[in-house]
């Protein structure tokens, strides 16, 4: 009865914490960064253009539908104008979403405050104008059926998606015309998460990674509202509903001319979305004979904090290579890349959003909870000779609520993210000197008692 009554108010407190779409603390500042000694936050973005304004100007790709009448009835005056709410859309939108950084701050004092461990100042996000620049047909396209049987897409349809397809990928070229790095940061949120929310996770992941790339999110219908249980498990299909959405945002992405590589970020619910996405683009070229590290330039696909059983994740990464009979004109044995980088899983044993997920799902281990010795030691050497993986995990104090949000709460693990997507740095060399406890899998050195 004490183990129900715990996770009942568990699963309240887990539901309450993520609604809100009002301003939001600006993360704490990344190891790395911190003065005296710290790295510049942006130094060759501040040396290729001229900054006329703090707030940072984010891409959207989304399958939310518009609010509904409750909705809007339920927002306050505080919170603003909502231009998509927690329902499906049957078709993809993209626009401009404008994170403002406030109060007011110049450019010189946001700088001083992004590199200081305490903070002299205030510094928070707030959701600006959200402009829609463009939305794809409704789905499914129409069908038109030829004399002989045959069913041919509707060619006006057809006309329409290439058109806005076209205005997706100028609009993509437009921002990479003023980004240092000629790559794309895609954020992929988790469950209880609004639009705002996930654009102000975004922001900090934009703004500490230096902006210098184009920072983009993909935002899913995932429910904030309601029974948690109803709550979760209508979020769970909408991630299943969102798959085909998210894997055709990341081609239209990747296939951007001028597009170098694409960083993949997703946390808690949105790795399972993620990863099927990514998943069927691997076998998507696998199918078509090409090589889906070149084709759809993945460079890091990063797991933060994941919402998905240990064996479906073997099972999604692996699952093609005991499918020899897969249809292919590669030779069968003959295994094409589908990352240009590595796979990276960071995870937390303290982690208590998902205890309610391994309790509903009747799951062995979730994976944001995995320690390194969850992976037998034959099974990492072989993964270690025929993978490029990473588990890390994270042991410490909790640094938010739940200990689920540990890459933007956490100074020491946000500058090991920061580390692998913005400088290339592998684990062990200087600056990601975590303690090494098998062949795939690393620690965090655990903070002193007190500390």
């Amino acid at each position: 009865m004490k183990i129900h009554a715990r996770l009942s108010l568990l699963l309240a407190v887990t539901l309450i914490g993520g609604c809100a779409s009002t301003a939001r603390e600006l993360m704490p500042t990344p190891t790395l960064y911190q003065l005296p000694g710290g790295q510049p936050v942006f130094d060759r973005a501040a040396a290729t253009r001229e900054r006329h304004s703090t707030d940072l100007d984010l891409l959207f790709i989304t399958d939310r539908a518009p609010p509904t009448a409750a909705e809007l009835e339920a927002r306050s005056e505080e919170q603003g104008p909502l231009l998509y709410g927690q329902e499906r859309a049957k078709r993809i939108a993209f626009g401009s979403a404008r994170v403002r950084v406030v109060p007011g701050l110049d450019w010189e004092a946001l700088r001083e405050q992004s590199q200081l461990a305490e903070r002299t100042r205030e510094v928070n996000l707030e959701l600006g104008q959200v402009f829609e620049l463009g939305a794809f047909p409704q789905e499914p396209y129409r069908l038109s059926p030829t004399e002989d049987g045959k069913l041919l897409r509707d060619r006006d349809q057809l006309a329409r998606h290439a058109e806005i397809k076209e205005q997706l990928q100028s609009e993509v070229q437009r921002r990479l015309a003023a980004a240092p790095k000629k790559e794309v940061m895609l954020y992929v949120h988790g469950f209880n998460e609004t639009f705002a929310s996930a654009a102000f996770t975004a922001a900090e992941l934009c703004h500490f990674l230096g902006r210098e790339q184009v920072c983009a999110f993909f935002t899913w219908p995932a429910s904030t509202t309601g029974n948690f249980l109803i709550s979760y498990t209508t979020t769970t299909e909408s991630g299943d509903f969102a798959v085909e959405h998210l894997k055709k945002s990341i081609r239209m992405l990747a296939t951007t001319p001028g597009v170098e590589r694409v960083q993949i970020l997703a946390h808690s619910r949105g790795t399972a979305v993620t990863l099927k996405a990514v998943r069927e683009l691997g076998l998507e070229a696998i199918a078509a004979g090409k090589e889906a590290a070149e084709l759809y330039k993945i460079d890091n696909l990063v797991l933060l904090s994941p919402d998905i059983d240990i064996d479906i994740v073997a099972q999604q990464i692996t699952g093609f290579i005991s499918d020899p009979d897969l249809v292919t004109v590669w030779p069968e044995a003959r295994l094409p890349r589908v990352l240009k980088g590595r796979l990276t899983i960071y995870a937390s044993p303290e982690d208590r959003a998902l205890l309610v997920s391994r309790i509903l799902f009747r799951s062995r281990t979730r994976v944001g909870q995995m320690r390194p010795e969850d992976i037998p030691e034959e099974a990492q050497r072989y993964m270690a000779k025929t993978g490029r993986l990473d588990l890390i995990t994270y042991e410490g104090k909790r640094t938010d609520a739940f200990g689920h949000s540990y890459f933007t709460t956490n100074p020491q693990v946000s500058s090991d993210l920061i580390q692998l997507i913005r400088y290339g740095k592998k684990l062990g060399e200087p600056g990601r000197e975590l303690i090494q406890t098998g062949p795939i899998t690393w620690r965090f050195p655990v903070e002193p008692v007190g500390s």
